[in-house]
């Protein structure tokens, strides 16, 4: 028998609303003000605190440097920062001055980080020392980047010695971040940002080969409030969240960062290396009433350590995404853990919008239900039609949804093309069963999800082309066990090439983020295709192969 209705969701959204004073700021004036709002643990640095007291000051003298630095409203500011104080710091800062936060990943490679410098036009990037080095040569001919700030410690590295660009010469100046922080004692009020004002500019795997934007209005906070009660087990008070991932990845900047510090809860993050037993030590150490994952973590926690709930007695409530959660995992982690772990489904464009609740039962293999308020409907995507129970449909969510991205930054055909008849076409099946569970098929494009990332081959095959000796390449995924998949890429070199298999596995690894390079290289004569030349991915398997990388 179908479960009752879920109660009906209102949405409120306020005619002005800023992501980072509602997560600052606005705590001032609660008894969350002396809080810890957040701990980081960095394996070279030690443990670092701040409380909502000391992010808001943080914040408002972030956003008065970009004031004092000539920021204007909307300008980007490009983030690469690892798990640290600074995060938070430059990026709710940007958004109180009304700048537009661009938070990237510490794992790509320098020209990934100037490829997204140049789409987005940031005119200010925050980087950490250590990374500076990699990157400082690289930025010249950037026309727009004017500042970059340097967080973490050390002395301010030295600035390059010629080619313009970045590091103080030309139109680009290099500061000390901490530096600069410490010189401001007054700043203006944040500004008074409207609701469907930019905010925050994601990147995620392009159909194209490169990535593309996502804008997100500082409407998208308040469309989270679904998740805060239907993934989500907040209590009124005393909540610890520890998440296992980095803030540049929109899972981690909601579930992690935005959502618990809106709700003056304390979050905790890592920065160092992955141990499994090291997320039971944290748990532990800082009393996690709430844990934060993907499957692999869930995995190497249960495979690498002897660990049971006895020693995370705080502990009561466990959350993941990313890819999905084997029916096995979930049994070993109850039987072990005595709890649950809560799935969700998401992507850039909306975040989590469908996930399991303590509400209603875990069916193991189901994506749980369409959160109360974003009004999910599967559609059939010619007709817009609804599909009839039980059968395969796209995920359609109502345009008018406040969690929903405001457009994909510099292509208007792209955004026309997810936008029809009022709904966002969000690419991905599923099929709802009779008791209103929703069972999640995936993409029907060529998205490969390995360990939690989202990777889009396109953007594989355009750089192993870019290497002389590849004259087509093919990217897809590699299922090794239902836990586990590997990038891998089929090559066809060129004709009379002594390239090895090994040499391009090291070129992919240069020029791709660790997450994105394959982890397997095969070297193939030619490729299963179809009538018109093209590749049939379904058919692509090691069987094809002359030698891989590796051997």
């Amino acid at each position: 028998m179908p479960f009752p209705p879920f109660p009906d969701w209102t949405w409120d959204i306020p005619e002005y609303f800023n992501i980072g004073v509602a997560c600052t700021d606005a705590h001032l004036e609660t008894p969350h003000a002396d809080q810890i709002a957040m701990i980081v643990e960095d394996d070279a640095l030690g443990t670092a605190t701040a409380t909502y007291r000391d992010l808001a000051q943080a914040t408002s003298r972030f956003a008065q440097l970009l004031r004092d630095l000539g920021v204007k409203l909307e300008d980007r500011v490009l983030i690469r920062l690892p798990n640290s104080l600074a995060y938070p710091t430059a990026f709710f800062g940007a958004m109180k001055r009304g700048a537009i936060a661009v938070p990237t990943s510490t794992l790509l490679t320098a020209e990934e980080v100037v490829y997204l410098a140049k789409d987005s036009g940031a005119t200010v990037l925050v980087t950490d020392k250590a990374m500076w080095a990699g990157l400082k040569n690289r930025l010249a001919g950037l026309e727009g980047l004017k500042h970059v700030l340097l967080a973490g410690p050390g002395d301010l590295p030295p600035s390059p010695a010629s080619g313009g660009g970045a590091g103080g010469e030309g139109t680009v100046t290099v500061l000390d971040l901490d530096q600069s922080l410490d010189r401001i004692a007054t700043w203006s009020q944040p500004h008074k940002s409207r609701a469907d004002d930019a905010a925050y500019l994601v990147y995620t795997s392009g159909t194209t080969g490169y990535p593309k934007g996502v804008l997100h209005a500082h409407r998208a906070m308040i469309g989270r409030e679904p998740a805060a009660h239907y993934w989500f087990d907040f209590h009124p008070e005393g909540d610890r969240i520890l998440h296992s991932g980095k803030f540049n990845w929109t899972y981690v900047l909601g579930s992690g960062l935005m959502d618990p510090l809106y709700r003056g809860k304390t979050v905790i993050v890592h920065e160092g290396k992955n141990d499994a037993a090291g997320w039971i030590r944290l748990m532990a150490r800082h009393a996690a009433t709430i844990f934060i994952g993907v499957p692999t973590i869930y995995r190497q926690i249960l495979q690498k350590t002897a660990a049971t709930g006895a020693d995370v007695p705080a502990l009561r409530h466990c959350m993941s995404a990313g890819e999905h959660l084997s029916d096995e995992m979930l049994g070993l982690w109850k039987d072990r853990f005595g709890m649950e772990i809560y799935e969700a489904v998401g992507m850039s464009e909306c975040s989590y919008y469908l996930s399991e609740n303590k509400f209603r039962p875990i069916r193991p293999g189901s994506a749980g239900f369409p959160q109360p308020g974003h009004g999910v409907k599967l559609l059939d995507p010619d007709t817009l039609a609804e599909v009839p129970t039980g059968e395969e449909g796209m995920i359609c969510i109502p345009a008018d949804d406040p969690g929903l991205f405001m457009r994909y930054w510099n292509l208007p055909e792209e955004t026309a093309k997810a936008f029809r008849g009022g709904w966002f076409l969000t690419g991905d099946y599923a099929r709802l069963d009779a008791d209103g569970y929703l069972w999640f098929l995936g993409r029907k494009d060529d998205i490969i999800n390995s360990f939690g990332y989202r990777v889009s081959p396109h953007e594989i095959e355009r750089v192993l082309k870019t290497h002389p000796a590849v004259a087509d390449c093919a990217a897809t995924g590699e299922e090794l066990d239902k836990d586990k998949v590997l990038v891998t890429a089929y090559v066809v070199p060129h004709p009379g090439s002594q390239v090895t298999a090994d040499e391009l596995a090291a070129f992919g690894r240069a020029h791709l983020a660790a997450y994105k390079a394959p982890k397997i290289v095969y070297l193939v004569d030619d490729y299963p295709r179809t009538k018109n030349g093209k590749v049939i991915r379904t058919r692509l398997e090691p069987g094809l192969a002359r030698t891989r990388s590796g051997n």
